[in-house]
């Protein structure tokens, strides 16, 4: 009798051991910085289950490195069916964890599922197991990338290396140029939700139909076709050689109100699975193209909706989800609050002061196993975030001159701050101009010759990683009303125009530092690596002399176009010898000898 029942506790141990290793599938392209997918069959659920899938269960997987001492604890989320995106299912049992893996050869994994009250913001001992595919472990083979140019699983991922500059791990630095605007650019028609009827800012949400014409087969969509302006919006970006652009992930209080990861407008704990998984679908795609995703997370009048602006529960549950379901990208930055702390117009209830800011960044530190870049829109100034004892990264820089004046110089505060406290900071100019003109139309504005000067050069001139770009409100095709980006068609390709001479010349920003002293030209602009390299912008053209101090080597004097790109150039000084301040001529187009021209000066 007790020989039966030892067999059969051991045929039941067996039959549970098989099911594990049945309901649990390996998806994606087995293969170095591409997205896998381990996909569970736990526990059934649903969006409004009385036990709540969202908040009173916690899914994370270890990832291990065989060859060496990496380790990966990675978030997993609640994804209906599985297929919610095309299927809009708001129940099931399939249970993800999304993994990019940094290395090739063996990987091995280890199942962590905890079911409690607020399980899956909690780090106690005591929940207890969620049972189903707890501790449930395994292992695959990782095989090298096949993927060049431009599709980011070529390069890994995007990370904050202590410089200036964002470093993507098979070596690359990254410039990016692209679009801040519009901040409602989720605020598509096609996603699923009620936000497009649900009385709440609905004649903002968009359809994208002019992009529609840039979708191509075999780009994605979902449920039979839907999809197609969004995806082709991207598309277009990338096209003009632009690689990032930006949107808000939740504006519930903001100025459109049509953008949130949630099932309706009030209820913070339980998420709509089909929308994000809609959203994967685009975000996915925008790695294939080589586009950086700028996270808004929250702004100006939403940051204290959560928890009263405090990193409580509702605060840590939305970050989680996001990291659980998008934190695997391989270019993205998390920015905690567009214009955070500023209210002056009218204050937000609970305003986010500079302890919280600095308690959320370590709360998103813990959970994010890639350490993303972490920044923050200003709104306040940066005071207070600087310092090793943060883990903030960098700055997203935002000014206040129609003019583009002030992003030089702000920008080059924020470097200079940041590493005299002893850190310095990554920062990228996202909102340069003003809140009401910014960067208006080509019909408006076909030169664009502001932007191009004091914003796009003078942040890249100032030792920026980058630049995006912000719509006014006052002008067609805003930062909330925009549905089409060929209204800054002219723009992009000076954008590019700007890359083009960094990237192609293989410029060593890393090296070099804004001394704009060594140029004798009032307001122009020189990046240095003192007795190596030299890029001077001339803001309107002429004869200048370059202080090469006590060098007494041989330079190379070239001449680049910023309004219309093309080959290097040489003028009638084609080489510099010596020491100290040196003549670099005239621009070699005398026609154009009063406009903007770039001069790289390089040691022979």
């Amino acid at each position: 009798m007790k020989k039966a029942k030892s067999l059969n506790i051991i045929i039941i141990l067996f039959l549970f051991l098989l099911n594990v290793t049945v309901a649990q599938e390996i998806k994606g392209e087995l293969k170095k910085w591409h997205k896998v997918t381990l996909e569970f069959e736990g526990p059934e659920s649903s969006e409004q289950a009385e036990e709540n899938p969202f908040l009173n269960y916690r899914l994370n997987v270890t990832f291990s490195h065989s060859g060496t001492d990496k380790k990966y604890v990675v978030p997993g989320y609640f994804a209906a069916d599985g297929d919610a995106g095309n299927t809009s299912a708001e129940e099931g049992h399939s249970w993800k964890v999304h993994f990019t893996p940094p290395e090739t050869g063996e990987w091995t994994y280890e199942v962590d599922f905890k079911k409690g009250k607020w399980a899956s913001v909690r780090t106690s001992s005591k929940l207890k197991s969620g049972e189903y595919m707890d501790g449930a472990s395994g292992k695959f083979i990782i095989a090298e990338t096949d993927k060049t140019g431009r599709d980011f699983r070529g390069k890994g991922m995007l990370e904050y290396v202590g410089e200036r500059y964002l470093k993507f791990q098979n070596g690359e630095y990254f410039l990016k140029c692209g679009a801040d605007a519009p901040e409602n650019f989720l605020a598509y028609d096609k996603f699923d939700g009620t936000f497009q009827n649900d009385g709440h800012k609905d004649d903002l949400v968009k359809t994208w139909e002019p992009h529609l014409q840039d979708w191509a087969a075999g780009d994605p969509s979902w449920k039979n076709g839907k999809g197609k302006e969004i995806v082709g919006a991207i598309n277009y970006l990338a096209s003009k050689e632009m690689n990032a652009f930006s949107f808000l992930t939740m504006n519930i209080a903001g100025d459109d109100q049509n953008v949130f990861p949630y099932v309706d407008y009030d209820t913070y704990d339980r998420f709509d699975t089909s929308k994000l998984d809609q959203w994967e679908l685009l975000f996915e795609h925008a790695d294939k193209l080589g586009m950086f995703m700028h996270f808004k997370t929250l702004e100006h009048e939403n940051q204290g909706l959560l928890d009263n602006g405090g990193t409580g529960i509702y605060t840590k549950l939305y970050y989680r989800e996001l990291i659980a379901r998008f934190g695997h990208h391989l270019a993205l930055n998390w920015n905690l609050a567009e214009e955070t702390g500023d209210w002056t117009e009218k204050p937000p209830t609970f305003p986010i002061d500079v302890p919280e800011r600095i308690r959320l960044a370590e709360y998103l530190s813990e959970i994010d196993p890639y350490n993303h870049h972490i920044v923050i829109h200003n709104g306040d100034w940066f005071d207070g975030l600087y310092g090793p004892n943060t883990k903030f990264t960098g700055a997203s820089l935002q000014t206040n001159k129609e003019d583009f004046s002030r992003v030089h110089s702000q920008t080059l505060r924020i470097l200079n701050d940041s590493k005299a406290a002893g850190k310095v900071w990554a920062v990228a100019c996202d909102e340069p101009g003003d809140a009401q003109h910014a960067l208006i139309t080509d019909t408006e504005n076909p030169t664009h010759d502001n932007a191009r000067k004091n914003g796009l050069w003078g942040a890249m001139m100032a030792g920026a990683w980058g630049t995006e770009w912000y719509f006014g409100y006052k002008h067609p095709h805003s930062d909330l009303s925009c549905q089409d980006f060929r209204s800054r068609d002219l723009f992009w390709d000076q954008g590019k125009i700007c890359l083009d001479f960094f990237n192609d010349n293989k410029i060593p920003v890393w090296e070099m530092e804004s001394d704009d002293s060594l140029i004798s030209s009032e307001g122009d602009y020189v990046l240095a690596k003192p007795g190596k390299s030299y890029v001077v912008f001339l803001k309107n053209g002429g004869e200048s002399t370059l202080d090469l101090g006590d060098s007494n080597s041989e330079y190379e004097v070239s001449w680049y176009n910023p309004r219309k790109g093309g080959e290097l150039q040489k003028g009638k000084i084609k080489t510099l010898s010596g020491s100290g301040k040196q003549s670099l001529g005239l621009p070699p187009v005398k026609k154009e000898k009063e406009m903007d021209w770039v001069i790289w000066v390089t040691k022979s």
